[in-house]
């Protein structure tokens, strides 16, 4: 099988300050991989490459048997939770419905197919009963299975989630992880994340990212490749019924949250 994606040695800065160096990477048609590595370590910059909002400053990246920029509409992204203006005032059925821009027709408004389409989204996600609420009433958990509505309203072949549980509490998190699994079995999945452990346990494959690409295996995460990774000792630890990581950092323990 061909891949999906493939970047292909790819280099990228942001002025002087470089990012990713020679980064290769193939993602299988039904693969859900997951992206993990510190911050700063170029994980959201690479899933931007795939998108086609960044352009690598060496080698190559193809979507879908395209450049990026002509396969973003069979994508699906879901950003990071911290930009969100979840008080903008919109209800959930109109923001799912903004997963449909780039497929409708762009002066005449939502047609009859879009709506079928929003609807069909907010019930892969489990969250029709909300389609007339305010955002701003919804909790972390509940605004991100609305995002991810959002992106799956686009009937997307690929999608492409930036830290999708950032800043919600472990249950909540286990629920998304749990959605996304299920999604797994219709679409390809790339997940960015700093929950090392907990992440293994529904991922098909991991790539460890920290400017370079230093694993890129099905095997099990060890202690050894995350200091390898982090530049410092780590250790995996049991964590509220799931596994996470801690980063030993002057001598103390720093847990390492979503």
């Amino acid at each position: 099988m061909n891949p999906v994606i493939t970047v292909d040695n790819v280099s990228f800065r942001y002025n002087d300050v470089p990012v990713l160096e020679k980064v290769s990477l193939a993602v299988e048609q039904g693969e859900f991989l997951g992206i993990v590595g510190p911050n700063g370590g170029g994980k959201s910059t690479l899933l931007k490459l795939i998108l086609g909002l960044l352009k690598p400053l060496q080698g190559a990246i193809t979507v879908l048997g395209a450049p990026p920029e002509q396969a973003c509409r069979q994508l699906g992204y879901v950003p990071q939770f911290v930009y969100f203006d979840r008080h903008f005032p919109i209800t959930v059925r109109d923001t799912v419905l903004q997963g449909r821009l780039g497929k409708t027709r762009p002066l005449l408004g939502y047609s009859r197919q879009d709506r079928k389409r929003a609807v069909a989204a907010m019930g892969e996600t489990d969250i029709l009963d909300l389609a007339q609420r305010p955002i701003a009433a919804l909790s972390g958990g509940q605004l991100q299975r609305v995002l991810i509505a959002r992106a799956l309203a686009c009937d997307p072949e690929i999608l492409l989630l930036d830290e999708p549980t950032a800043n919600i509490d472990p249950k909540v998190e286990e629920d998304v992880f749990d959605l996304l699994k299920r999604l797994n079995e219709k679409i390809t999945i790339i997940v960015v994340s700093h929950d090392i452990g907990f992440i293994s346990n529904y991922i098909t494959r991991v790539a460890c990212l920290n400017r370079t690409l230093v694993c890129h295996t099905t095997s099990p995460i060890s202690g050894g490749l995350l200091e390898k990774l982090y530049g410092s000792p780590i250790r995996m630890v049991h964590h509220e019924t799931r596994l996470s990581a801690r980063i030993k950092e002057n001598g103390d323990d720093h847990e390492q949250l979503p």
